[in-house]
C-alpha cells in the first residue's frame, strides 16, 4: 500500500490543493488507501461494525457477474453513506445543451466537413456544469451504447454542490486553465497536457484555481476505457500503465447545510440536498477509481522508412465494443515526434473512414492543417466524409521534394476521439458564431497535378487489352 495520506479537512472547503499531492500508480490496480490509519477493514469487506464506526458502501462499475478480468468495483468507507439525501427532483432552470439520448428530435444528420474556432469563455458567472455543452454524439445512455463529445468553459469553481454522472465515463481533456478535481477517492490536479477519466457514478466537484478554464470532454456509455493492445509493438511503449495516478484517501468532516447532488441522468440534471460533504471516505479500496495520465509521458512509434502510419498508433485509451478491433471510441493523440520517412507524403494522408473523428488542439499547431485549426478549436469528420490536409500544407510539402531530412514536430498535443458510430449534432453546435463556415475552403485550392503523354495512354489501353472507336 502507498503511504497514506494524512491531511484531515474540518469545515474549511476543499478549494485548497497541496503542491505536493500524492497518487498511485498504475493502470487498472487494485488499491488501497487509507487516511487515518487502520480505517480499512481486514479479511472482509463489509464487517458488522467498520473501523472508527464508518459506514462500508460498494460502488459497482460493472455488472456482478462479468468476468472476473473486467469486474470494476471499490469499497468505500465513509462517516454517512451517500444515500442520505433528499429525493431529486429537476434542476431548474433546465440544462437545455446536454444530450445522451441523440434521434432526429434533438440532433441533426449532416455529413459535412465541420470545424469550430475556439469558444469564447463567458463574462458571466459559469462553473463547470453550466458551462458543459454537447457538440454530438450516437446511441443512448438508457440503452448502455454509444458517446457524446462536449466542450465545456467555465470562469469560477463549483459552490456547494457535488456533480454525479450516472449515464457514462467522462474523459476529460482541459485546454485552458488548471482543474482541481475532489473526488471520493481524494483530490486530483489536472493540468493542460494531462487528461482525467471520471467513471459514471463518481461524485466529484470541479474548480478552477487558474481562472478562466475551456476544454474537451468525450463520454461514453456502457463501457469503461481500457489500455488498446501492443500485438507486434511487443511489451512497452504507447501509455505506460505505471504513468497513470490514482487520489490517495482524502475526507472532510463538517456540515454543509444546503449541498447539492447534481445528478445526470439520461442527459437530464436533477438535485437532492443533504447536510453532509459527499467527501467523508476516510479509506477505500478496489479497481473502480477516477485517473489521470500526463500526455507528455506518451512513448509514440512512428514509421522509419515509408510512409504515413495510421493514427490508431497513437492510441492512449480505448472503449471497446465487442466486435474485436471496433472501438466505441478511441483517444489519440498527436505529440510531438520525429518524421523520418523517405520518398513520403509525411502529413495525414487523404481519408476516407467508416470511423468517425472528432479532433481537438489542446497546444500549438496541426501537421495538417496550417491555418485556422487553434487551440482550443474543434472538427468534425464524419463517417465515409472526405478530409486531409488543406491546400497550403500540401503544396508546401511537395515543394520540400525528396530531400527533406529528419524533421522533428515540436510543441503541439493535437488529439482525436474517434468512434465506429455516426455522430449527429446538436443544432446550436451548427449554429454557432463559432463555426468555421469557410471551413471547405481550405481544400478548394487543391489543383490537378495529373501530367501524362498521350502516346502512354494509347500504350496502356493496347497492353490493356482496351479497344476505343
Amino acid at each position: 500500500m502507498e503511504k497514506p495520506a494524512t491531511e484531515v479537512i474540518k469545515g474549511d472547503g476543499w478549494g485548497r490543493f497541496p503542491d505536493d499531492l500524492e497518487y498511485h500508480s498504475g493502470f487498472g490496480n487494485h488499491f488501497e488507501s487509507e487516511v487515518i490509519a487502520g480505517s480499512l477493514p481486514r479479511g472482509q469487506n463489509s464487517p458488522l461494525i467498520c473501523p472508527f464506526g464508518l459506514y462500508a458502501e460498494q460502488i459497482s462499475g460493472t455488472s456482478f457477474t462479468s468476468p472476473r478480468k473486467l469486474s470494476q468495483r471499490s469499497w468505500f468507507y465513509r462517516i454517512k453513506p451517500s444515500v442520505t439525501h433528499e429525493p431529486f427532483w429537476p434542476r431548474e432552470p433546465s440544462h437545455k445543451k446536454l444530450v445522451s439520448e441523440f434521434d432526429g428530435s434533438n440532433t441533426v444528420a449532416n455529413p459535412t466537413q465541420l470545424r469550430w474556432k475556439p469558444v469564447d469563455i463567458p463574462d458571466s458567472p459559469t462553473d463547470f456544469i453550466d458551462g458543459l455543452y454537447t457538440i454530438c454524439g450516437a446511441g443512448s445512455s438508457f440503452l448502455r451504447h454509444g458517446f457524446a463529445i462536449h466542450m465545456y468553459i467555465a470562469n469560477k469553481s463549483m459552490d456547494n454542490c457535488a456533480f454525479c454522472n450516472a449515464d457514462g465515463d467522462f474523459l476529460v481533456v482541459p485546454q485552458q486553465g488548471r482543474l482541481w478535481i475532489t473526488t471520493e477517492c481524494g483530490r486530483l490536479q489536472v493540468s493542460p497536457g494531462e487528461i482525467v477519466v471520471l467513471p459514471q457514478g463518481f461524485r466529484f466537484v470541479v474548480d478552477l484555481p487558474d481562472g478562466p478554464s475551456r476544454g474537451y470532454v468525450a463520454e461514453v456509455f456502457g463501457t469503461h476505457f481500457q489500455l488498446p493492445d501492443l500485438g507486434p509493438i511487443g511489451a512497452n511503449g504507447l501509455a505506460a500503465s505505471m504513468d497513470f495516478l490514482a487520489p490517495t484517501a482524502w475526507f472532510e468532516d463538517c456540515p454543509r447545510p444546503g449541498f447539492t447532488i447534481i445528478q445526470k441522468f439520461g442527459g437530464e440534471l436533477f438535485n437532492a440536498r443533504q447536510d453532509f460533504s459527499p467527501f467523508n471516505v476516510v479509506a477505500w479500496h478496489g479497481n473502480y477509481v477516477p485517473y489521470k495520465y500526463d500526455l507528455s509521458k506518451f512513448c509514440p512509434y512512428n514509421t522509419v522508412l515509408i510512409d504515413h502510419g495510421d493514427p490508431s498508433i497513437n492510441t492512449v485509451l480505448t472503449a471497446p465494443t465487442d466486435k474485436p478491433g471496433v472501438a466505441l471510441l478511441d483517444f489519440v493523440i498527436f505529440p510531438p515526434r520525429w518524421l523520418v520517412a523517405e520518398h513520403t507524403f509525411r502529413p495525414p494522408y487523404y481519408h476516407r473512414n467508416c470511423m468517425s473523428e472528432f479532433m481537438g488542439l489542446i497546444y500549438g499547431g496541426y501537421e495538417a492543417k496550417a491555418d485556422g485549426f487553434l487551440p482550443g478549436g474543434a472538427s468534425l469528420h464524419s463517417c465515409m466524409t472526405p478530409h486531409g490536409p488543406d491546400t497550403k500544407t500540401y503544396e508546401a510539402t511537395v515543394a520540400r521534394g525528396n530531400e527533406a531530412g529528419p524533421h522533428k514536430i515540436t510543441d503541439t498535443m493535437a488529439f482525436m476521439f474517434e468512434s465506429c458510430l455516426m455522430p449527429r449534432t446538436c443544432p446550436w453546435a451548427l449554429d454557432s458564431h463559432f463555426r468555421d463556415l469557410d471551413y471547405y475552403q481550405c481544400w478548394i485550392g487543391l489543383k490537378s497535378h495529373f501530367s501524362h503523354d498521350k502516346t502512354d495512354v494509347k500504350s496502356n489501353d493496347l497492353q490493356n487489352g482496351n479497344k476505343s472507336g
